[in-house]
């Protein structure tokens, strides 16, 4: 592919440049460029690890300290059983990992959490023991720690030169666009009311309790975008719309996610807060990594970080997992009852030397977080906790120190967010990784100054973190296909925990894998 193609893909020039964007680039800014430990991976994948050298014994072994293998390890540790977990990082938290600086903690991933369904039970447990859930009302639905609650404003979109709130344009547009507003949330609220004939709701979180009626199952087999289509919904502002949801949860197009995934955004979250009616989502300013460092915290004893697990065997009596210490260079081998890979499908397929399985598809991302010597204004309403731009290849930002108690701020960090979807994900990821940390600066502040040019000069640091395979992408035919099938399947002594199982990228897909293969894991041992 030429390279100029690949630019405007990209976006460097599509959506930045048109229309007056400028940024001049009149200083440099300083910012690291981040990301996984691809060298590492890259190693272990063309398996250019030693044999081990020793060998020691564990009940379970624990890969990947993402949420569904620090989830495996809450429930184990829970019911007493003795584990140990390998994390290739030198920190825990896979997608939902977070950092900071004197400004404020801040997220690399995962940002929030909607508020629970009465499916996701475990997520609830965990949350009552994280102070996050503080009691129940008379209905049994939870009360949530306010201090964990999106604070208002919550959200704004950025369209002809002004902000409004809300994310669903309302702006310039016309009748027929307000007629068909109304007919597709009047579907997708009548998917939410639906129950299966087996019972099950139509979609739930997490997805396995969703009904099984074929008709539902069908939507699996075509695109977001062609059913829609398909309805007569074709209104500019109400695909924009649809399209950055899809966008946003699954780092892909509606156009290359199924119907089934894509109406599931809408119609499966209905939790509710026996305290407050009104739409509310639990964020933090390190995002869900504050979930991590509160599990990591308590699973302290049994964490190993920065040593990767690059085989794993089953022996006939139990798993050996042969894992790489980067410091010594050298391969030890631990000798266990039984192992939960908590990694992604590829990854599993490579540890247990398997031909991978290209059914499974990983969106890539680009994550930038940018400190600010000034808070950001506009025209219209308010800055708000999310800032989404129209036609714009990113996503916005969100705001680190929104939920700060302090009532005047002069200092923020700005989490941008851009998935990289104009390209197939393997182009998308390969061009990410060529690209310096200049340019995506660049790529950043073209943008964030064209919509808050009171901020020139006022830009302390841009890093920015690449991940070349930051969530699993729900393509028609692949929720409720073979190869989602298949991977779910959990083969003694060895058991699966991801959201790839779900096909999903939720923090509640990811507890109820991790839970799940943790008890499936103990009743294996007897316990």
């Amino acid at each position: 592919m030429a390279a100029k193609r690949r630019q405007v893909l990209l976006g460097t020039t599509t959506g930045l440049a048109a229309g007056g964007w400028a940024w001049d680039g009149d200083a440099s800014v300083p910012g690291r460029l981040m990301g996984a430990n691809a060298a590492l991976g890259h190693m272990l994948r063309d398996g250019k690890c030693p044999e081990p050298t020793s060998t020691s014994t564990k009940d379970v072994v624990i890969v990947g300290g993402g949420i569904a293998g620090l989830s495996a390890g809450w429930r184990l540790a829970k019911r007493g059983i003795d584990f140990t977990l390998l994390e290739l990082e030198n920190e825990v938290g896979g997608n939902a990992a977070s950092g900071r600086n004197d400004v404020s903690a801040y997220p690399w991933g995962a940002h929030y959490v909607p508020r629970l369904t009465r499916e996701a039970v475990h997520a609830a447990a965990l949350f009552e023991e994280l102070g996050v859930i503080t009691g129940h009302g008379a209905n049994g639905d939870p009360i949530y720690n306010e201090f964990y609650l999106c604070a208002d404003p919550r959200e704004r979109l950025f369209r002809f030169g002004r902000w409004q709130e809300d994310l669903l344009p309302s702006i310039g547009v016309t009748q027929d666009d307000r007629r068909q507003y109304e007919t597709f949330f009047a579907a997708t609220e009548a998917f939410r009311m639906r129950r299966g004939a087996d019972g099950r709701k139509a979609f739930a979180i997490p997805m396995e309790f969703s009904s099984a009626d074929p008709d539902l199952r069908a939507l699996d087999r075509v695109s977001m975008t062609e059913w829609m289509r398909g309805h007569g919904w074709n209104s500019e502002p109400l695909s924009w719309y649809v399209d950055y949801c899809c966008r946003d949860d699954y780092g892909t197009h509606a156009s290359g996610i199924s119907a089934w995934a894509g109406i599931h955004y809408f119609a499966a979250r209905d939790g509710k807060a026996a305290d407050d009616d009104t739409p509310s989502i639990l964020t933090w300013p390190e995002g869900n990594g504050w979930i991590v460092g509160q599990l990591k915290l308590r699973l302290a004893k049994h964490l190993t970080t920065a040593t990767p697990a690059w085989r794993v065997s089953n022996t006939g009596k139990g798993v050996a997992v042969d894992l790489f210490d980067p410091a010594t260079h050298q391969s030890r081998r631990v000798m266990a009852r039984t192992a939960i890979l908590a990694v992604p499908r590829f990854v599993a397929d490579r540890l247990l030397n398997r031909e991978p399985d290209d059914a499974h598809s990983y969106a890539p991302w680009m994550v930038a977080n940018v400190t600010t010597s000034k808070m950001p204004g506009g025209v219209g309403i308010p800055l708000c906790w999310d800032n989404v731009v129209h036609d714009s290849a990113s996503l916005g930002y969100v705001v680190a120190t929104h939920q700060s108690l302090r009532r005047v701020r002069t200092q923020t960090v700005l989490t941008y967010y851009w998935p990289l979807c104009d390209l197939p994900p393997d182009e998308a990821r390969r061009a990410a990784l060529a690209r310096p940390l200049a340019e995506w600066q660049a790529m950043v502040l073209k943008e964030l100054l064209h919509i808050h040019p009171e901020l020139r000069g006022a830009i302390d640091n841009v890093d920015v973190w690449l991940w070349g395979h930051g969530m699993i992408r729900p393509t028609p035919g692949y929720l409720w296909g073979t190869a989602r099938a298949e991977a779910c399947a959990q083969t003694p002594p060895v058991f699966f925990a991801h959201s790839d199982m779900s096909g999903l990228s939720l923090f509640e897909e990811a507890n109820y894998r991790g839970v799940t293969a943790a008890d499936a894991a103990a009743t294996y041992l007897g316990f």
